[in-house]
């Protein structure tokens, strides 16, 4: 069944298709397009009438599966539906190949290697795999840690829209955590644009005072980026001149990850 018949009261064959499997390829088709959307935007993808569109909207936003946007009118994937997504991607049957590939990635490097994933305020490290070396910064897996000061979370930020970054820019509390932060959102919006032009995402101390790390996107078959891969290091140990020539090689093991999704 294709997405222009996806939520049709009747398949093919001209059964009539449960609720339970209506509501899930909603959900579906709101997570495919990547952004808040209204019941009338998906009323011409489906045959379904308005009154039932609408119900089945606010079916999955009454369990949570949705959430309302401030304006009233369009919905967005709400906590249950992360969680549920956070739960997949951390299933073992995923982990064990991307562990894998992450602990050569990590031994190619000699850096600690991270997968982590957006949520609606910051950056949840998924996985981590840690070199080997004494000297290292350790942080725990479901971790979170800022957008606009880690190269993952910046890299995140340029996948927005104009509109949105400019809402974010306006309203995020930027802290100065170490003298390299960017808290100035002109200088922050040109990052962005900059990680937007090159497909990557540097953060030279901007979250850690003497670490640096190097970000590159996961991509689906929609080419979004549910996910990213990132190595950082002590600047005692390798410089940002250093972390550029490991950009090769960590784009190959986010192109094995982005198989596995």
């Amino acid at each position: 069944m294709t997405h222009q018949t996806m939520a049709s009261a009747e398949d093919e064959r001209g059964e009539r298709i449960p609720t339970t499997l209506r509501l899930l390829t909603l959900l579906e088709e709101v997570v495919r397009r990547g952004g808040p959307v209204t019941p009338t935007e998906l009323g011409g993808v489906t045959d379904l009438p308005k009154a039932t569109l609408h119900r089945l909207f606010q079916t999955l936003e009454s369990e949570g599966y949705l959430q309302r946007e401030p304006d009233g009118r369009a919905y967005s994937v709400g906590p249950r539906a992360r969680q549920l997504a956070v739960a997949t991607m951390s299933s073992m049957r995923m982990r064990t190949p991307r562990l894998a590939i992450m602990r050569a990635l990590a031994r190619d490097i000699g850096e600690t290697c991270n997968f982590a994933i957006p949520d609606r305020e910051s950056m949840i490290y998924l996985d981590r795999v840690e070199t080997e070396w004494p000297l290292r910064v350790q942080f725990s897996v479901g971790a979170h840690v800022p957008f606009y000061c880690t190269a993952g979370g910046k890299l995140y930020l340029s996948t927005l829209s104009d509109l949105r970054l400019d809402s974010y820019l306006r309203n995020a509390e930027l802290q100065q955590l170490t003298p390299a932060t960017l808290t100035n959102p002109d200088a922050l919006r040109d990052e962005i644009s900059k990680i937007r032009d090159q497909g990557f995402a540097v953060d030279n101390e901007e979250f850690l005072e003497g670490v640096i790390a190097f970000a590159v996107p996961l991509r689906d078959k929609f080419g979004r980026m549910p996910a990213t891969i990132a190595f950082q290091g002590p600047t005692q140990r390798i410089s940002i001149e250093q972390g550029y020539t490991h950009l090769p090689r960590l784009k190959r093991a986010a192109e094995e990850l982005s198989a596995l999704l």
